[in-house]
């Protein structure tokens, strides 16, 4: 589109929308049409100045933001609703997608990544900040991703065993359970030994 993209921000602390709007007010293509603190002004605001995008916080005081994405898009089924949250729960951002949210973006993030998330959602697609794809990726099961062997070897990591005595116990080289860690991390998206080992007890009941 040619035209600036015309942004709505609503949150319910002042400094919040405060610090929005000065970071996204340097970005050529941007504008910021309004603002609101609550579920009934960011309506009213909906109506008066045409957002492209709505930047919205989960949680509003007065009301239910999720709700809130439902009743706007109820108004304006083209509208594009980015949630901009503290929060990166993975029920939280299911339930923003499935009530129609296009995007999730954590308020840590910095400028230029709250800047692509506006981009690709009014480029027709969605935005999930990198640590909120991670979370919600480690949330799901992933029983059907791991081999049977890997998933020993992830229960064993969970039960505080090392490479030499999970090799001792399945009656495997250390070298091979060392290259089954490395497969485990790679699908799961880990880093590093600590956070495998960090994920393998979080997880340890998990596990068959």
């Amino acid at each position: 589109m040619n035209e600036p993209i015309r942004i709505l921000l609503v949150d319910d602390h002042p400094m919040v929308r405060e610090g929005l709007r000065a970071r996204l007010s340097g970005v050529p293509r941007l504008e910021v049409v309004g603002e609101a603190g609550d579920a009934a002004e960011a309506l009213r605001r909906l109506d008066e100045t045409d957002p492209h995008v709505v930047l919205q916080d989960v949680g509003l005081k007065d009301s239910n933001g999720i709700d809130l994405v439902q009743a706007m898009l109820a108004r304006r089924p083209a509208l594009c609703v980015l949630m901009f949250s503290m929060y990166d729960n993975p029920e939280y951002v299911h339930r923003a997608l499935q009530a129609g949210a296009r995007g999730y973006v954590l308020k840590e993030t910095p400028a230029s990544e709250v800047v692509a998330a506006i981009e690709a959602v009014v480029a027709g697609g969605t935005f999930l900040s990198p640590a909120v794809s991670r979370r919600l990726f480690r949330s799901q099961t992933v029983r059907p991703m791991l081999t049977p062997r890997e998933s020993q070897i992830l229960s064993a990591l969970g039960r505080g065993e090392s490479s030499k005595q999970i090799a001792k116990a399945l009656a495997l080289s250390v070298r091979t359970v060392e290259a089954h860690r490395q497969s485990i991390k790679r699908k799961l998206g880990l880093e590093g030994q600590a956070e495998l080992i960090k994920y393998a007890v979080e997880h340890a009941r998990e596990a068959p």
